[in-house]
This record gives C-alpha cells, sequence and structure tokens, in this order.
C-alpha cells in the first residue's frame, strides 16, 4: 500500500527561542495544560523507548501520572520487559505527540526506580480496579488466554474482598530525570521550529534545531 500522498500542511502556531521558559520543565508545563485545556485525549500518554542488554530496542506507550523538576513519573509491572530493559540500561526516551496542536515533546535520560514509600502514596490513590489489576498480570508473559487472566482476577477479588488491596511486591514506579528535552512545533513545507535544552553542569543550554 502505498500512502505517500497522506500529507497535510501544519500551520496551528509557531515557536521562536522568546516564547520558551528559561527551563524545560516549566516549558514542558505550560505545553501540558495547552494540550489539556484544547482536550487532547490522554494528553499524558507517552511513548517510551528503552533498550535492554541485547540492544533491541523496545516502544510501548505508557501514562506518565505526574512530574516536577525532578523529572515525569510512570508505574509497572517491576518485572515486566520495561523494566527489566532499564535495569539493564537505564537509558530511556520518552515522545509525547499532542497531534491537534501539531506539537511534540521528546524527553531523553535516566530512568530510576521510584521508593517504596511514592509507590504506595500513589497506589493508594489508584481506583480499586486498577489496584486489583496490578496483582493480576504477570506483564509481558505468555498466557494461554484471557480466561487466565478472568480467573485469577475473580481469585484476587476473593483474596481482598475486605479492607483494602496491599501494593504487589512486583509494582513500583520510574522517574525519568531529563538530559535533554526537545520541543517541537509544526509548521508549513515541513520547516518545523524545533528547540533543544540541553543539561549543562547545573543550567540548560537552548539549541534551535534544523526541521
Amino acid at each position: 500500500m502505498d500512502v505517500s500522498d497522506l500529507r497535510r500542511e501544519y500551520r496551528r502556531g509557531r515557536l521562536e527561542i522568546d516564547d520558551l521558559m528559561p527551563g524545560p520543565m516549566e516549558q514542558f508545563e505550560r505545553w501540558f495544560q495547552d494540550a489539556r485545556d484544547a482536550g487532547v485525549p490522554e494528553p499524558n500518554a507517552m511513548g517510551l523507548a528503552s533498550c535492554g542488554a541485547d540492544s533491541q530496542p523496545s516502544l510501548r506507550t505508557v501514562l506518565m501520572k505526574y512530574f516536577d523538576e525532578h523529572g515525569l513519573v510512570f508505574f509497572t509491572n517491576l518485572e515486566s520487559t520495561k523494566a527489566e530493559q532499564m535495569r539493564d540500561n537505564p537509558r530511556v526516551a520518552l515522545l509525547f505527540y499532542w497531534q491537534p496542536l501539531e506539537r511534540q515533546v521528546i524527553v531523553r535520560g535516566l530512568s530510576e526506580q521510584v521508593g517504596n514509600a511514592e509507590a504506595l502514596k500513589y497506589f493508594t490513590r489508584r481506583p480499586r480496579g486498577s489496584q486489583l489489576g496490578a496483582w493480576v498480570s504477570d506483564q509481558s508473559r505468555v498466557i494461554s488466554s484471557r480466561q487466565v487472566l478472568e480467573m485469577k482476577l475473580d481469585e484476587i477479588k476473593r483474596k481482598f474482598s475486605e479492607g483494602r488491596v496491599p501494593i504487589p511486591s512486583f509494582w513500583g514506579g520510574y522517574r525519568v530525570r531529563p538530559a535533554e528535552i526537545e520541543f517541537w512545533q509544526g509548521r508549513e513545507s515541513r520547516l518545523h521550529d524545533r528547540f533543544l535544552y540541553r543539561r549543562s553542569d547545573d543550567d540548560w543550554i537552548i539549541d534551535r534545531l534544523a526541521p
């Protein structure tokens, strides 16, 4: 199938260096709020690229749960493929694509597991169904059918029918500490505006990149 004729011009906005905040996380917060205000579905959905000891990259979508000046945080099964890869190689990349705004944000940095207290604090805020689901899935492992999941969910529901659902020992979070963050604004004729924040000691350097 030839899809080379699928194209559109980007005319939604522009980005100049004078528009940028001094720090990348301040700029990210501004753009993230723009995406929420514009009604972008799941603006916290981000592509996570990781690569383990075998040098084979993997890519999947995860949901960022919060961010601050220290980085961006998501949660997962600690025995999943992504977790195994990050233990072997903490270098990862993140991609946010907010199509209605014709914007992308690319984050490159180091992943680190969050502490138990931080993971527990978030776990207790999850809906009960999501808490139970964390116990059910041996994430990334081969299963024979969906019925296996449903039977295990029934078992877990009975086990924790009373009181709170405890956090599994194999579940937790990761923080990605940025070393570089790129902000991309689509422009006409593919002459996009791209600005890269690079960490230099305790400061950030901003460069404009060719599209």
